[in-house]
């Protein structure tokens, strides 16, 4: 009980300080930084391709976990499979939540002049639900397999979805910046609720 309401608490403070920061001050360097890294034709099929790979691995990594360790009847596989569920499903919730609560446009709809997207969105920007998606794949494998030949891909490609969605004029750095912070730490929490559920 204490450990639940901790995590409310940090949650509340978290969605209270950005939306106060996102607000005030957060736009000016947001957007100057982000205006050297979004062309005027973002058509890359490299950063296109970064984007577009995050759902898909950010749903197969659990996955082939759940299914590899279901047909070999390895518990321990079964358990990293049901770890990196929960850490994928407390990263939509949390991000959803956060989107809908902080409600922040698009850079392209308050800077149209500056910002040139690949394609329109409509959906709250804060924070990127892409760069969420692939820090929490990312930190999951690393807590599970603790190699470097693991981590070090997996945080080479978490960084290069985050960066294609700056590329493609998606989002504001900060919004990158939170997506990776909501993703690892919705990591690390299902990483130590399962050794709590599996012990």
């Amino acid at each position: 009980m204490k450990l639940q309401n901790g995590i409310y608490k940090c949650i509340l403070l978290f969605v209270g300080c950005t939306s106060f920061y996102v607000h005030t001050q957060a736009q000016n360097w947001d957007v100057n930084l982000l205006k050297k890294i979004n062309p005027q034709n973002p058509n890359s099929a490299v950063m296109l391709g970064f984007t577009n790979s995050a759902n898909p691995i950010g749903l197969a990594s659990p996955l082939s976990l759940l299914t590899a360790g279901y047909i070999k009847k390895d518990k321990q596989l079964q358990h990293k499979g049901w770890e990196a569920v929960g850490s994928f499903a407390i990263t939509a919730v949390i991000t959803e939540g956060l989107k809908h609560t902080v409600n922040r446009d698009r850079p392209y709809k308050k800077y149209p002049d500056k910002i040139y997207p690949n394609r329109i969105q409509h959906s709250p920007t804060f924070p990127s639900g892409h760069a969420s998606i692939a820090f929490s794949t990312a930190t999951t494998l690393t807590l599970e397999f603790k190699k470097w030949y693991v981590a070090v891909p997996a945080y080479a490609w978490a960084a290069g979805v985050s960066y294609s969605r700056l590329y493609l004029g998606e989002h504001y750095p900060s919004d990158v910046i939170a997506g990776a912070v909501v993703g690892s730490g919705s990591a690390v929490l299902s990483h130590w609720l399962s050794k709590k559920i599996f012990r």
